[in-house]
């Protein structure tokens, strides 16, 4: 089942902890700019049935990061994992941090 109201959810949380943090006048208050929603609103239109979430990709990022350090087409083996890793920032930056990891131990 696609999670993208929870990615949704999450996102907002993240941007109304990020708004309290910043000194807003209503702690807690979530802050919403057009920008914000235009790119909400495109997440949400363009959610795939087929899609994974957040902790599936990250079940699966192991066996990505190593099918990619030995130099096989993780995207072409795992398409679920890279459209996920080409729409989630948070799952990108996990990936891209445990293959420098691993390569700096090669």
């Amino acid at each position: 089942m696609v999670d993208w109201m929870g990615r949704m959810l999450n996102w907002l949380l993240a941007r109304t902890s990020a708004a309290a943090g910043k000194g807003a006048k209503e702690p807690g208050r979530l802050v919403l700019d057009p920008g914000m929603l235009k790119r909400m609103a495109r997440e949400i239109a363009h959610t795939d049935e087929h899609e994974i979430g957040c902790e599936e990709c990250f079940r699966l990022l192991d066996q990505f990061v190593d099918m990619t350090l030995a130099g096989r087409n993780a995207a072409e083996a795992m398409p679920l994992v890279q459209e996920h890793l080409d729409r989630c920032d948070d799952c990108r930056e996990e990936f891209e941090a445990l293959l420098a990891a691993l390569r700096g131990l090669s």
